[in-house]
């Protein structure tokens, strides 16, 4: 909203109207191009896999294992309906009871970061963590993807040679 129209709904009393405008750094986190200098970092954007499995929290572990299984995965993301994450399935719960709603037995509020996180930074703390992906997701929390460590170390090892 613009500031006119925040400042108009104060005068109306409303009492908790805030103006935001979101910067360069917002706009880099939520995974928009870039140019100049910026745009030369390899960044988490850089080598994100949009394409990855997705389920509802109220989807039957079967039905999600089967689509996973499709997708030659073994993970799937879970997200509300405006594609917020809300948890993960790992290959364990995938495999577990296929009668299950999702909810109960995903991952909640699993580490992500953001799109516009450094690789070379993403990589190290991959490698420390001894993880092979991450989440990337927005500043709202909106799934953009996952960072496959093996895509990362491959993409950096190309951008130096």
């Amino acid at each position: 909203m613009s500031p006119r129209a925040a400042w108009r709904l104060e005068s109306l009393g409303f009492t908790k109207v805030y103006d935001y405008v979101g910067g360069k750094t917002d706009w880099i986190a939520g995974g928009l191009p870039v140019e100049g200098a910026l745009a030369k970092v390899p960044r988490a954007i850089d080598v994100v896999k949009r394409d990855v499995p997705t389920c509802s929290p109220f989807d039957r572990v079967g039905d999600v294992s089967d689509q996973v299984e499709a997708a030659r995965d073994d993970v799937c993301i879970v997200t509300n309906d405006e594609g917020i994450v809300l948890g993960r399935l790992r290959r364990r719960a995938l495999a577990g009871d296929r009668g299950k709603a999702v909810h109960e037995v995903m991952e909640s509020g699993p580490t992500t970061t953001r799109a516009d996180d450094e690789l070379a930074g993403l990589v190290e703390r991959l490698h420390n963590a001894d993880v092979q992906s991450m989440i990337i997701t927005t500043p709202e929390g909106r799934l953009l993807g996952v960072v496959y460590r093996e895509d990362a170390e491959r993409y950096l090892g190309e951008a130096t040679a």
